[in-house]
């Protein structure tokens, strides 16, 4: 058996109070020690590298190359070697890694945030799901990042089966709710201060929602890692600092069931 411990966190960039968040971050993954870390709104320029910054040299890392004017983008990094890398047109990257169990994929995904701009995310998660598909022959798939909608939004009910798009249906079970049914479980909320403000305000009315996700794919039986545990990562504030204006999540994952029988 096999348990692959994942990870999704938006970095937020240098905003907030940086000395002391990344304090908080680079302790805080050190402590958990996840295998794969799908991160969102890392900096990336000539002379810094965040996600190296923040995870030390046991990590290989893949960086999405299309990025902001700040070098805001996104990053995965794995302690098993990267063998290939692929990147949309937007903000999604997908690679293959060759991890204990066998190779999987592992797709860092985040789409359009803006509220009213459900049909763009739409579109954007049937692209990833198009080029996960392109990639994935027998593999396992981890599809993790900040996906800027609810779970019933239709973005999220295509990935997890629940209707189609475009001529295209998939099948992801989502980690968060196979581990907590029915709780709300919000990534993006007021709890966290400094969510509210954002940068310039513009979060004042935000209620909160479960935007972050780890998400495994299936077939037609079903996802082909068992979801052991799920949990929010960073949504406490460590001696008066918060790790970012999201929470993260992080998820183990089994390549056997608890009786000890391999997932099917």
């Amino acid at each position: 058996m096999h348990v692959i411990r994942v990870a999704t966190q938006n970095i937020w960039r240098f905003h907030g109070d940086w000395p002391n968040r990344r304090t908080v971050l680079a302790d805080g993954l050190r402590a958990l020690q996840p295998d794969l870390i799908a991160f969102q709104e890392s900096i990336l320029t000539d002379d810094y590298d965040q996600a190296r910054d923040l995870l030390g040299p046991d990590y290989q890392v893949a960086h999405q190359q299309r990025r902001g004017p700040d070098g805001g983008g996104q990053t995965i990094a794995s302690r098993w070697p990267i063998t290939a890398v692929r990147e949309a047109d937007f903000d999604a990257l997908v690679t293959e890694i060759e991890a204990p169990a066998g190779p999987l994929l592992f797709a860092n995904h985040c789409p359009r945030y803006e509220l009213d701009n459900e049909v763009v995310r739409e579109r954007e998660n049937v692209a990833v799901a198009r080029l996960v598909e392109d990639m994935a022959d027998s593999h396992h798939v981890i599809l993790a990042g900040d996906l800027n909608a609810r779970p019933e939004s239709a973005g999220l009910r295509f990935l997890l089966g629940l209707q189609s798009l475009d001529g295209m249906s998939v099948s992801y079970r989502d980690a968060w709710e196979a581990a907590h049914p029915g709780d709300p479980g919000h990534t993006f909320t007021p709890e966290n201060p400094t969510m509210p403000a954002g940068e310039k305000g513009h979060w004042l009315l935000e209620p909160g929602r479960r935007i972050d996700y780890i998400l495994v794919r299936g077939g037609d039986h079903g996802p082909t890692l068992d979801v052991r545990s799920c949990e929010r990562l960073f949504d406490r504030p460590v001696r008066g600092t918060w790790a970012s204006d999201h929470f993260g999540v992080t998820a183990d994952l089994a390549t056997h069931l608890p009786d000890g029988r391999p997932v099917p």
